[in-house]
Protein backbone atom coordinates (compact mmCIF):
# COMPACT_ATOMS: atom_id res chain seq x y z
CA UNK A 1 0.00 0.00 0.00
CA UNK A 2 1.56 3.16 -1.16
CA UNK A 3 1.37 6.59 -2.55
CA UNK A 4 -2.19 6.93 -4.08
CA UNK A 5 -3.29 3.73 -2.56
CA UNK A 6 -4.98 6.31 -0.12
CA UNK A 7 -7.92 8.20 -1.81
CA UNK A 8 -8.36 11.52 -0.52
CA UNK A 9 -12.39 10.61 0.43
CA UNK A 10 -10.74 7.82 2.58
CA UNK A 11 -7.81 10.04 3.65
CA UNK A 12 -10.28 12.58 4.72
CA UNK A 13 -12.44 9.92 6.54
CA UNK A 14 -9.25 8.62 8.02
CA UNK A 15 -8.43 12.19 9.63
CA UNK A 16 -12.36 13.51 10.20
CA UNK A 17 -12.71 9.82 12.59
CA UNK A 18 -9.32 10.92 14.21
CA UNK A 19 -10.69 14.24 15.17
CA UNK A 20 -14.19 13.20 16.04
CA UNK A 21 -12.33 10.77 18.42
CA UNK A 22 -10.55 13.75 20.38
CA UNK A 23 -13.18 16.19 20.14
CA UNK A 24 -15.37 13.48 22.16
CA UNK A 25 -12.32 13.01 24.08
CA UNK A 26 -12.34 16.77 24.68
CA UNK A 27 -16.27 16.82 25.68
CA UNK A 28 -15.90 14.46 28.97
CA UNK A 29 -12.67 16.53 29.92
CA UNK A 30 -14.13 19.77 29.23
CA UNK A 31 -17.28 18.74 31.66
CA UNK A 32 -15.09 17.19 34.27
CA UNK A 33 -13.07 20.51 34.58
CA UNK A 34 -16.16 22.72 34.43
CA UNK A 35 -15.85 23.93 30.84
CA UNK A 36 -18.19 23.89 28.05
CA UNK A 37 -18.90 20.55 26.63
CA UNK A 38 -19.43 21.56 23.33
CA UNK A 39 -15.86 23.76 22.95
CA UNK A 40 -13.89 20.35 22.36
CA UNK A 41 -15.66 20.05 18.69
CA UNK A 42 -14.82 23.51 18.34
CA UNK A 43 -11.11 23.47 15.95
CA UNK A 44 -8.36 25.58 18.06
CA UNK A 45 -10.87 27.28 20.62
CA UNK A 46 -10.68 23.41 21.92
CA UNK A 47 -6.33 23.60 21.68
CA UNK A 48 -6.65 27.05 23.72
CA UNK A 49 -9.07 25.62 26.58
CA UNK A 50 -6.71 22.75 26.66
CA UNK A 51 -3.61 24.70 26.86
CA UNK A 52 -5.87 26.99 30.02
CA UNK A 53 -7.03 23.39 32.37
CA UNK A 54 -3.43 22.00 31.89
CA UNK A 55 -1.76 25.45 32.62
CA UNK A 56 0.45 26.27 29.76
CA UNK A 57 0.86 29.71 28.55
CA UNK A 58 -2.13 30.76 25.89
CA UNK A 59 1.29 31.78 23.40
CA UNK A 60 1.96 28.09 23.30
CA UNK A 61 -1.18 28.18 20.81
CA UNK A 62 1.45 29.52 18.29
CA UNK A 63 4.16 27.32 18.50
CA UNK A 64 1.57 24.66 17.37
CA UNK A 65 1.93 26.08 13.75
CA UNK A 66 5.40 25.87 14.34
CA UNK A 67 7.11 22.74 12.59
CA UNK A 68 8.88 20.75 14.31
CA UNK A 69 8.39 22.29 17.64
CA UNK A 70 4.76 21.88 17.23
CA UNK A 71 5.47 17.86 17.89
CA UNK A 72 7.44 18.31 21.02
CA UNK A 73 4.19 21.33 22.02
CA UNK A 74 1.46 19.11 21.21
CA UNK A 75 2.82 16.01 23.22
CA UNK A 76 3.46 17.63 26.03
CA UNK A 77 0.16 18.93 26.46
CA UNK A 78 -1.23 15.89 25.99
CA UNK A 79 0.74 13.92 28.33
CA UNK A 80 -0.10 17.14 30.81
CA UNK A 81 -4.08 16.90 30.22
CA UNK A 82 -3.29 12.75 31.19
CA UNK A 83 -1.46 14.18 34.77
CA UNK A 84 -4.10 16.89 34.98
CA UNK A 85 -6.76 13.18 34.99
CA UNK A 86 -4.91 11.31 37.30
CA UNK A 87 -3.37 9.53 35.12
CA UNK A 88 0.40 10.37 35.62
CA UNK A 89 2.16 6.94 36.06
CA UNK A 90 5.21 6.17 33.21
CA UNK A 91 2.26 3.42 31.38
CA UNK A 92 -0.29 5.33 31.33
CA UNK A 93 2.05 8.40 29.66
CA UNK A 94 3.38 5.27 26.95
CA UNK A 95 -0.02 4.01 26.40
CA UNK A 96 -1.26 7.85 25.86
CA UNK A 97 1.06 8.19 23.06
CA UNK A 98 0.99 5.23 21.21
CA UNK A 99 -3.04 4.63 21.25
CA UNK A 100 -3.79 8.18 20.72
CA UNK A 101 -7.22 9.40 20.37
CA UNK A 102 -8.42 6.36 21.53
CA UNK A 103 -6.54 5.78 24.96
CA UNK A 104 -7.70 9.71 25.50
CA UNK A 105 -11.48 8.60 25.26
CA UNK A 106 -10.85 5.93 27.86
CA UNK A 107 -9.50 8.14 30.25
CA UNK A 108 -12.22 10.71 29.26
CA UNK A 109 -14.98 8.57 30.04
CA UNK A 110 -13.43 6.46 32.95
CA UNK A 111 -13.33 7.05 36.54
CA UNK A 112 -11.41 9.88 36.66
CA UNK A 113 -11.80 13.07 38.14
CA UNK A 114 -9.84 16.80 37.34
CA UNK A 115 -7.14 17.24 39.62
CA UNK A 116 -6.08 20.67 38.64
CA UNK A 117 -3.78 22.84 36.16
CA UNK A 118 -0.78 19.69 35.39
CA UNK A 119 1.83 22.70 35.69
CA UNK A 120 0.66 23.10 39.66
CA UNK A 121 0.06 19.65 40.58
CA UNK A 122 3.24 18.32 43.47
CA UNK A 123 5.45 16.54 41.32
CA UNK A 124 5.84 12.40 42.25
CA UNK A 125 8.81 12.05 44.17
CA UNK A 126 10.93 9.98 42.18
CA UNK A 127 14.65 8.51 42.66
CA UNK A 128 17.52 10.14 40.61
CA UNK A 129 17.91 6.81 38.92
CA UNK A 130 14.09 6.30 37.57
CA UNK A 131 13.82 9.84 37.03
CA UNK A 132 16.94 9.97 34.75
CA UNK A 133 15.65 6.72 33.41
CA UNK A 134 12.14 8.38 32.74
CA UNK A 135 13.85 11.03 30.71
CA UNK A 136 16.09 8.99 28.31
CA UNK A 137 13.27 6.60 27.37
CA UNK A 138 11.29 9.89 26.55
CA UNK A 139 13.95 11.72 24.82
CA UNK A 140 14.69 8.50 22.72
CA UNK A 141 11.00 7.58 22.28
CA UNK A 142 10.11 11.25 21.13
CA UNK A 143 13.15 11.53 18.85
CA UNK A 144 12.31 8.19 17.13
CA UNK A 145 9.01 9.39 16.48
CA UNK A 146 10.26 12.06 14.62
CA UNK A 147 12.71 9.87 12.70
CA UNK A 148 10.40 7.28 11.47
CA UNK A 149 7.14 9.86 10.89
CA UNK A 150 8.79 13.14 10.08
CA UNK A 151 12.48 13.82 8.93
CA UNK A 152 15.64 12.91 9.59
CA UNK A 153 19.36 13.67 9.26
CA UNK A 154 21.39 12.23 7.09
CA UNK A 155 25.54 13.42 5.71
CA UNK A 156 26.86 12.87 2.23
CA UNK A 157 29.57 10.29 2.24
CA UNK A 158 29.95 10.04 -1.28
CA UNK A 159 30.64 12.82 -4.53
CA UNK A 160 27.90 11.32 -6.36
CA UNK A 161 26.10 13.94 -6.41
CA UNK A 162 28.47 16.72 -6.60
CA UNK A 163 28.20 19.65 -6.96
CA UNK A 164 24.09 19.76 -5.91
CA UNK A 165 25.22 18.23 -2.83
CA UNK A 166 28.98 17.90 -1.71
CA UNK A 167 30.43 15.85 0.87
CA UNK A 168 30.20 16.51 4.76
CA UNK A 169 26.59 18.27 3.93
CA UNK A 170 24.28 17.14 6.46
CA UNK A 171 20.85 17.02 4.95
CA UNK A 172 16.99 16.64 6.41
CA UNK A 173 14.93 14.63 4.89
CA UNK A 174 11.15 14.66 4.92
CA UNK A 175 9.50 11.30 5.68
CA UNK A 176 5.95 13.48 5.34
CA UNK A 177 6.37 14.21 1.40
CA UNK A 178 5.90 10.58 0.00
CA UNK A 179 4.62 9.03 3.57
CA UNK A 180 6.60 7.28 6.14
CA UNK A 181 6.66 3.57 5.98
CA UNK A 182 5.75 1.39 8.62
CA UNK A 183 8.71 -0.53 10.11
CA UNK A 184 9.03 -4.03 8.08
CA UNK A 185 11.61 -4.74 10.88
CA UNK A 186 10.22 -4.11 14.80
CA UNK A 187 13.01 -5.39 16.72
CA UNK A 188 15.58 -3.04 16.64
CA UNK A 189 17.76 -1.06 18.84
CA UNK A 190 16.57 2.84 18.99
CA UNK A 191 18.13 5.29 16.79
CA UNK A 192 20.30 2.76 15.03
CA UNK A 193 20.27 1.35 11.36
CA UNK A 194 21.45 -2.04 10.42
CA UNK A 195 24.94 -1.76 12.60
CA UNK A 196 25.79 -0.97 16.25
CA UNK A 197 26.88 2.03 16.56
CA UNK A 198 31.32 2.07 15.91
CA UNK A 199 30.66 -2.38 15.09
CA UNK A 200 29.78 -4.22 12.54
CA UNK A 201 26.85 -6.23 14.67
CA UNK A 202 23.64 -6.30 13.47
CA UNK A 203 22.10 -3.99 15.01
CA UNK A 204 18.16 -5.28 14.39
CA UNK A 205 16.27 -8.99 14.97
CA UNK A 206 15.42 -10.52 11.44
CA UNK A 207 13.31 -13.21 12.67
CA UNK A 208 10.15 -11.18 12.99
CA UNK A 209 9.50 -9.35 9.55
CA UNK A 210 5.70 -7.14 9.36
CA UNK A 211 3.79 -6.31 6.29
CA UNK A 212 4.64 -2.81 5.31
CA UNK A 213 2.45 -0.17 4.54
CA UNK A 214 2.90 3.70 3.39
CA UNK A 215 0.98 6.01 5.77
CA UNK A 216 -0.95 8.95 3.45
CA UNK A 217 1.45 11.29 1.99
CA UNK A 218 1.93 14.83 0.78
CA UNK A 219 2.88 14.01 -2.55
CA UNK A 220 4.59 11.43 -4.80
CA UNK A 221 7.69 10.85 -6.51
CA UNK A 222 8.38 13.04 -9.17
CA UNK A 223 10.69 13.62 -12.03
CA UNK A 224 14.13 15.63 -10.67
CA UNK A 225 13.03 15.14 -6.72
CA UNK A 226 16.20 14.30 -5.08
CA UNK A 227 15.11 11.33 -3.13
CA UNK A 228 16.74 9.05 -0.56
CA UNK A 229 16.39 4.99 -0.61
CA UNK A 230 17.45 1.76 0.34
CA UNK A 231 20.15 0.53 -1.58
CA UNK A 232 18.25 -1.89 -3.79
CA UNK A 233 21.00 -4.81 -3.97
CA UNK A 234 22.39 -4.86 -0.30
CA UNK A 235 20.31 -7.97 0.52
CA UNK A 236 22.25 -9.01 3.51
CA UNK A 237 19.88 -6.68 5.46
CA UNK A 238 16.29 -6.46 5.66
CA UNK A 239 15.12 -3.76 3.46
CA UNK A 240 13.90 -1.11 5.23
CA UNK A 241 17.61 -1.20 6.55
CA UNK A 242 19.85 -1.44 3.61
CA UNK A 243 22.33 1.50 3.14
CA UNK A 244 20.40 4.77 2.37
CA UNK A 245 21.64 6.03 -1.03
CA UNK A 246 20.68 9.58 -2.30
CA UNK A 247 20.22 10.58 -5.82
CA UNK A 248 17.97 12.44 -8.82
CA UNK A 249 15.00 10.64 -9.86
CA UNK A 250 15.09 11.05 -13.62
CA UNK A 251 12.38 8.74 -14.56
CA UNK A 252 9.27 7.63 -12.98
CA UNK A 253 6.89 4.73 -13.45
CA UNK A 254 6.08 4.62 -17.49
CA UNK A 255 8.77 6.34 -18.51
CA UNK A 256 10.92 5.19 -21.44
CA UNK A 257 14.63 6.22 -20.63
CA UNK A 258 17.25 6.67 -22.80
CA UNK A 259 21.02 8.25 -22.42
CA UNK A 260 22.12 9.79 -26.12
CA UNK A 261 25.87 11.02 -25.84
CA UNK A 262 26.01 11.68 -22.21
CA UNK A 263 22.51 13.40 -21.94
CA UNK A 264 19.58 11.95 -20.76
CA UNK A 265 16.07 11.48 -22.71
CA UNK A 266 12.85 11.24 -21.16
CA UNK A 267 9.76 9.69 -23.58
CA UNK A 268 12.18 10.70 -26.74
CA UNK A 269 12.51 14.20 -25.57
CA UNK A 270 15.43 15.54 -24.13
CA UNK A 271 15.25 15.81 -20.24
CA UNK A 272 16.30 18.62 -18.23
CA UNK A 273 19.57 18.47 -16.67
CA UNK A 274 20.16 19.42 -12.50
CA UNK A 275 21.65 23.17 -12.22
CA UNK A 276 25.55 21.69 -11.21
CA UNK A 277 25.52 18.55 -12.93
CA UNK A 278 28.52 17.17 -13.26
CA UNK A 279 30.59 15.43 -16.13
CA UNK A 280 34.15 14.19 -16.84
CA UNK A 281 36.47 16.30 -18.95
CA UNK A 282 40.19 16.36 -19.48
CA UNK A 283 42.45 19.17 -19.21
CA UNK A 284 45.29 19.34 -21.13
CA UNK A 285 48.17 21.38 -20.07
CA UNK A 286 51.93 20.94 -19.27
CA UNK A 287 52.09 22.58 -15.84
CA UNK A 288 50.95 21.25 -12.59
CA UNK A 289 47.92 22.70 -11.26
CA UNK A 290 48.10 23.58 -7.90
CA UNK A 291 44.75 22.46 -5.40
CA UNK A 292 44.00 26.20 -5.14
CA UNK A 293 43.23 26.93 -8.89
CA UNK A 294 40.72 23.56 -8.85
CA UNK A 295 39.31 24.72 -5.19
CA UNK A 296 38.90 28.67 -6.91
CA UNK A 297 36.93 26.88 -9.61
CA UNK A 298 34.85 24.52 -7.23
CA UNK A 299 36.39 21.79 -8.59
CA UNK A 300 36.88 18.60 -5.99
CA UNK A 301 37.36 15.62 -8.29
CA UNK A 302 40.78 15.53 -10.33
CA UNK A 303 43.77 13.46 -10.74
CA UNK A 304 46.67 13.63 -13.20
CA UNK A 305 46.38 12.24 -16.20
CA UNK A 306 47.56 11.58 -20.20
CA UNK A 307 45.06 12.14 -22.64
CA UNK A 308 44.70 10.66 -26.67
CA UNK A 309 48.00 11.11 -28.26
CA UNK A 310 49.98 11.11 -24.89
CA UNK A 311 48.88 14.58 -23.86
CA UNK A 312 49.72 15.44 -20.93
CA UNK A 313 47.01 17.00 -18.40
CA UNK A 314 44.32 16.41 -15.55
CA UNK A 315 40.80 14.25 -15.42
CA UNK A 316 38.03 16.50 -13.76
CA UNK A 317 34.79 16.07 -12.46
CA UNK A 318 33.09 19.40 -12.68
CA UNK A 319 30.16 21.54 -14.22
CA UNK A 320 29.99 23.05 -17.50
CA UNK A 321 30.50 26.16 -16.44
CA UNK A 322 33.48 25.17 -14.62
CA UNK A 323 35.15 23.81 -16.82
CA UNK A 324 34.65 26.95 -19.57
CA UNK A 325 36.00 29.03 -16.70
CA UNK A 326 39.05 26.71 -16.23
CA UNK A 327 40.01 26.45 -20.38
CA UNK A 328 40.44 30.55 -20.13
CA UNK A 329 43.24 30.11 -17.84
CA UNK A 330 46.79 31.29 -19.72
CA UNK A 331 48.18 27.92 -19.28
CA UNK A 332 45.55 25.25 -20.26
CA UNK A 333 45.62 24.12 -23.67
CA UNK A 334 42.03 22.88 -23.83
CA UNK A 335 39.51 21.28 -21.88
CA UNK A 336 37.83 18.71 -23.37
CA UNK A 337 34.35 16.71 -22.44
CA UNK A 338 35.26 12.97 -21.79
CA UNK A 339 32.25 10.43 -23.43
CA UNK A 340 32.39 6.72 -23.47
CA UNK A 341 32.55 5.25 -27.13
CA UNK A 342 29.05 3.82 -27.95
CA UNK A 343 30.24 0.88 -29.27
CA UNK A 344 31.54 0.50 -25.47
CA UNK A 345 30.12 -1.92 -23.64
CA UNK A 346 30.21 -1.81 -19.22
CA UNK A 347 29.90 -5.59 -18.21
CA UNK A 348 28.56 -4.08 -14.73
CA UNK A 349 25.64 -2.29 -16.80
CA UNK A 350 22.32 -3.07 -15.75
CA UNK A 351 20.03 -5.00 -16.98
CA UNK A 352 22.03 -7.49 -19.37
CA UNK A 353 25.24 -6.39 -20.96
CA UNK A 354 25.16 -9.74 -22.77
CA UNK A 355 21.81 -8.59 -24.57
CA UNK A 356 21.82 -4.58 -24.14
CA UNK A 357 25.22 -3.20 -24.96
CA UNK A 358 25.29 -0.15 -23.28
CA UNK A 359 27.54 2.34 -21.25
CA UNK A 360 26.56 5.41 -18.82
CA UNK A 361 26.62 7.53 -21.74
CA UNK A 362 24.62 5.45 -24.73
CA UNK A 363 22.13 3.77 -22.28
CA UNK A 364 18.27 2.95 -23.51
CA UNK A 365 15.97 3.06 -24.69
CA UNK A 366 14.33 1.25 -21.12
CA UNK A 367 10.53 1.24 -20.47
CA UNK A 368 10.57 1.47 -16.35
CA UNK A 369 7.78 -0.91 -14.96
CA UNK A 370 4.75 0.25 -13.21
CA UNK A 371 1.85 -0.93 -11.36
CA UNK A 372 -0.21 -3.02 -14.04
CA UNK A 373 2.21 -3.43 -16.90
CA UNK A 374 1.95 -6.69 -18.25
CA UNK A 375 5.37 -7.90 -20.76
CA UNK A 376 5.20 -11.49 -22.24
CA UNK A 377 8.26 -13.98 -20.97
CA UNK A 378 10.62 -14.59 -23.51
CA UNK A 379 14.72 -14.44 -23.40
CA UNK A 380 14.41 -10.27 -24.13
CA UNK A 381 11.99 -9.57 -21.29
CA UNK A 382 13.44 -11.95 -19.10
CA UNK A 383 16.94 -10.50 -19.98
CA UNK A 384 15.35 -6.58 -19.55
CA UNK A 385 13.04 -7.59 -16.26
CA UNK A 386 13.48 -10.67 -14.87
CA UNK A 387 16.45 -9.60 -12.11
CA UNK A 388 13.41 -7.22 -11.08
CA UNK A 389 10.64 -9.91 -10.50
CA UNK A 390 12.61 -12.48 -8.60
CA UNK A 391 14.25 -9.75 -6.45
CA UNK A 392 11.69 -6.79 -5.44
CA UNK A 393 7.98 -8.47 -6.78
CA UNK A 394 7.84 -10.40 -3.76
CA UNK A 395 6.14 -13.19 -5.82
CA UNK A 396 7.95 -15.78 -3.25
CA UNK A 397 9.44 -18.49 -4.91
CA UNK A 398 10.83 -17.05 -8.35
CA UNK A 399 13.42 -19.13 -10.67
CA UNK A 400 14.47 -17.87 -14.26
CA UNK A 401 15.75 -20.75 -16.28
CA UNK A 402 16.51 -20.05 -19.80
CA UNK A 403 13.80 -18.60 -21.60
CA UNK A 404 11.01 -19.59 -18.69
CA UNK A 405 9.97 -17.99 -15.53
CA UNK A 406 8.42 -20.25 -13.31
CA UNK A 407 6.75 -18.66 -9.86
CA UNK A 408 6.35 -21.20 -6.99
CA UNK A 409 7.06 -23.88 -9.62
CA UNK A 410 4.77 -22.87 -11.73
CA UNK A 411 5.85 -21.65 -15.42
CA UNK A 412 4.35 -18.40 -16.47
CA UNK A 413 4.02 -16.84 -20.09
CA UNK A 414 2.88 -12.85 -19.04
CA UNK A 415 3.79 -11.10 -16.02
CA UNK A 416 1.98 -8.27 -14.54
CA UNK A 417 4.16 -6.00 -12.35
CA UNK A 418 2.90 -5.51 -8.34
CA UNK A 419 4.97 -2.40 -7.54
CA UNK A 420 5.65 0.75 -9.55
CA UNK A 421 9.29 1.98 -9.94
CA UNK A 422 11.25 4.62 -10.22
CA UNK A 423 15.00 5.30 -12.36
CA UNK A 424 17.71 6.90 -10.06
CA UNK A 425 20.81 8.92 -11.27
CA UNK A 426 23.84 11.05 -9.60
CA UNK A 427 24.18 14.41 -11.24
CA UNK A 428 28.09 13.93 -10.80
CA UNK A 429 27.45 11.53 -14.09
CA UNK A 430 30.53 9.94 -14.55
CA UNK A 431 31.35 9.01 -10.88
CA UNK A 432 27.60 7.90 -9.59
CA UNK A 433 26.59 4.05 -8.59
CA UNK A 434 22.87 4.36 -9.81
CA UNK A 435 20.39 2.62 -11.60
CA UNK A 436 22.34 2.28 -14.78
CA UNK A 437 24.22 -0.19 -12.75
CA UNK A 438 21.43 -1.44 -10.08
CA UNK A 439 18.53 -0.89 -11.61
CA UNK A 440 15.27 0.04 -11.00
CA UNK A 441 14.27 1.40 -7.02
CA UNK A 442 10.93 0.07 -6.15
CA UNK A 443 8.38 2.24 -4.54
CA UNK A 444 8.53 0.21 -0.83
CA UNK A 445 12.38 1.39 -0.82
CA UNK A 446 11.49 5.15 -1.06
CA UNK A 447 12.48 6.61 2.36
CA UNK A 448 12.38 10.38 1.52
CA UNK A 449 12.83 13.55 -0.63
CA UNK A 450 15.88 15.71 0.53
CA UNK A 451 14.57 19.29 1.94
CA UNK A 452 17.87 20.90 3.17
CA UNK A 453 21.12 21.16 4.46
CA UNK A 454 21.54 22.13 8.30
CA UNK A 455 25.61 22.04 8.35
CA UNK A 456 28.07 21.46 5.64
CA UNK A 457 31.60 20.43 6.92
CA UNK A 458 34.60 20.30 4.74
CA UNK A 459 37.15 18.02 5.96
CA UNK A 460 39.76 18.96 3.23
CA UNK A 461 39.99 22.55 5.19
CA UNK A 462 41.68 23.73 8.05
CA UNK A 463 39.96 23.87 11.67
CA UNK A 464 38.79 27.70 11.18
CA UNK A 465 37.53 27.20 7.31
CA UNK A 466 35.57 23.77 8.37
CA UNK A 467 32.18 24.61 7.74
CA UNK A 468 30.85 25.95 4.71
CA UNK A 469 28.83 28.79 5.87
CA UNK A 470 26.98 29.59 2.81
CA UNK A 471 25.22 25.87 2.57
CA UNK A 472 23.67 26.25 5.80
CA UNK A 473 19.58 26.02 5.31
CA UNK A 474 19.79 25.71 1.70
CA UNK A 475 17.18 23.91 0.08
CA UNK A 476 17.76 21.32 -2.03
CA UNK A 477 16.76 21.44 -5.94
Amino acid sequence: MYFNDFSMISFATLMLGAYLLQAIAYYKFFVKSEQPGWIGFIPLYNYYIHLQIVGRPKWWMLLLFVPVANFFVALTIHLDLLKSFQRYRYVDQVLGVLFAPFYMVYVAFGPTTYLGKATDLPKVQKGPFKEWFEAIVFAVFAATIIRWAFMEAYVIPTPSMERSLLVGDFLFVSKLEYGPRTPKTPLQLPLTHAKVWGTDLPSYFSGIQLPQFRLPSLGRVERNDVVVFNYPPEFENPKDLRTHYIKRCVGVSGDVIEVKYGQVHINQAVADNPEFMQMRYFVETDQNIKDRIFRENNIWEYYPSFGSDNRKGYIINTTESSANQLANLSFIKSVDLQLDYEDKIESRIFPNAEYYPWNGDHYGPLLIPYKGMTIDINDSTLAMYGSTISNYEEQGIVEIIEDQLLIAGQPVMKYTFAKNYYFMMGDNRHNSLDSRYFGFVSEDFIVGEASFIWLSLDDKADLFDKIRWGRLFNTIN
